[in-house]
């Protein structure tokens, strides 16, 4: 089955055939770091990596910018708010969103631009707009005409332009042509960051940023846009509204990812209910923080709730509990070369995570019947698929990544403690002195270390919480 996702753009299911054979061009809008990331933002961090894995598992060399939004209008309220330069604020918490993404297993884009960094590009995209009479200039600002863009305007949100309401993004409303026109430029204003342009200083317009930097990297003409629901509008449609104003084809394939709730309602400040990372690792780790955000399909709206979180840390540790056991079997070897063919079909229909896991939890069991059988070829099979389709999603047990041994320059300490507790242990058995070597198990045990007995001998890991 090829890859077949659903565009935003036509409304449809639709089979993927990129731009360049072998070769993908993706743009996902990033983080405007006015606070901290908080949960939402996380699972739209780890839903577009399962997409770059998947895709660069299917073959594909992928290309993947995800912008940082570092000056608006939210950036630059906090900063006021707090009294520090706009700048700390947007630098301090981008840092945050990006070791949210490392914590959490994201690979890192190819290219990370910056808004601040694009002005000469934004400078020339409305020139180009202005010469083709879709722009024009007012009171200071540069707004896009929507009306000179009438015949598409609102088609990927699926909207007429008479039902819009005005956009009320600059103070000056009364100088627009028209009420829904949106702001290119904005007007310098005192103690604001500015530029210098041939339309007077100012700084660019959210919208603008984005149509800049995706063609800057990717082209006139490229294959894959992500982001949000929430950034259909107005976002989405007005980056489509003047890059191909201006000339340029634009994003192929329009995909969005689906919101999170938290017990049944809206994150907000004021409500009190905005989860965070560190919320999460008091009750996770993160390999099984990541598991539960990629475990819904992208598109459905998601709700948080702990014993979601508890059902999610329980699945992967059944993964991981079977990737140990067989592993000191069998040894780690390598993921297989390629995945099953359950997995491949539900991955390719519209990134079906959900099926995915199913067939990945289905070889699980099948690899603990093979364990308990002792059958190690069978074992060896299974444990070879299961590390290739957890890899995909970016959760293999003993990647790097989530390795109990990967960095822990503790481990081989504790590797021979606990190897000469388990010696005594099992002396003590053999001897039948049973007392003696429940009270090793209950020492280790309390020092936090589970000791399983299994038909190969006994093995231990950290206690969880």
């Amino acid at each position: 089955m090829s890859l077949r996702l659903y565009d935003t753009g036509t409304r449809s299911v639709r089979t993927f055939e990129p731009l360049e054979e072998g070769r993908v061009g993706m743009y996902v809008c990033g983080a405007t770091p006015q606070a901290s990331p908080h949960i939402g933002h996380l699972r739209s961090g780890v839903i577009y990596d399962v997409l770059l894995r998947w895709l660069r598992a299917s073959g594909y060399e992928v290309t993947f910018a995800r912008n940082v939004t570092d000056v608006d209008d939210k950036i630059i309220t906090v900063a006021a708010e707090r009294g520090v330069p706009w700048f700390a604020v947007a630098e301090g918490n981008q840092r945050v969103f990006t070791q949210g993404y490392d914590l959490l297993g994201c690979l890192p884009p190819t290219i990370e631009p910056r808004a601040t960094g694009h002005v000469p590009e934004m400078i020339v995209l409305i020139r180009r707009l202005i010469e083709k009479g879709h722009a024009y200039t007012a009171a200071g600002d540069v707004y896009f005409d929507v009306k000179s863009w009438a015949d598409h305007y609102g088609e990927l949100s699926n909207q007429r332009l008479e039902n819009m309401r005005p956009t009320g993004d600059t103070p000056n409303e009364d100088a627009k042509r028209d009420p829904r026109d949106f702001a290119l430029w904005k007007g310098a204003k005192p103690g604001e960051p500015a530029w210098e342009t041939p339309w007077g200083d100012g700084r660019p317009g959210w919208h603008l940023e984005c149509s800049a930097m995706a063609t800057k990297y990717l082209g006139p003409v490229f294959d894959i846009h992500g982001g949000g629901v929430d950034l259909i509008f107005p976002h989405h449609e007005n980056e489509i509204a003047q890059s191909r104003a201006a000339g340029d084809g634009f994003a192929r394939y329009w995909l969005h990812n689906g919101l999170l709730t938290v017990d049944g309602e809206k994150m907000s400040k004021s409500v009190g209910n905005v989860v965070l990372l560190p919320d999460l690792l008091g009750k996770a780790r993160p390999a099984e923080i990541r598991y539960y955000l990629a475990s819904a399909h992208y598109r459905s709206l998601m709700d948080y709730t702990d014993a979601a979180l508890a059902e999610a840390v329980s699945a992967y540790q059944r993964i991981e509990g079977f990737v140990t056991r067989a592993s000191e079997v069998v040894g780690a070897g390598e993921p297989a070369a390629a995945v099953p063919e359950a997995f491949a079909d539900a991955m390719n229909d519209d990134l079906g995570v959900p099926q995915a896991l199913a067939t990945l939890h289905e070889t699980v069991r099948e690899g603990n019947s093979a364990l308990a059988a002792g059958d190690e070829d069978a074992v060896r099979g299974h444990l070879a698929a299961v590390r290739a389709m957890a890899g995909v999603l970016g959760l293999d047990p003993l990647s790097e990544q989530w390795s109990l041994t990967g960095g822990d320059d503790l481990r081989p300490v504790v590797d021979a403690l606990v190897a000469v507790a388990l010696e005594q242990r099992q002396a003590a058995r053999a001897r039948k002195d049973y007392a003696s070597a429940d009270a090793i198990r209950d020492g280790l045990s309390a020092a936090g270390i589970v000791v399983e007995d299994t038909p190969h001998g006994a093995r231990w890991e950290l206690k969880r919480d």
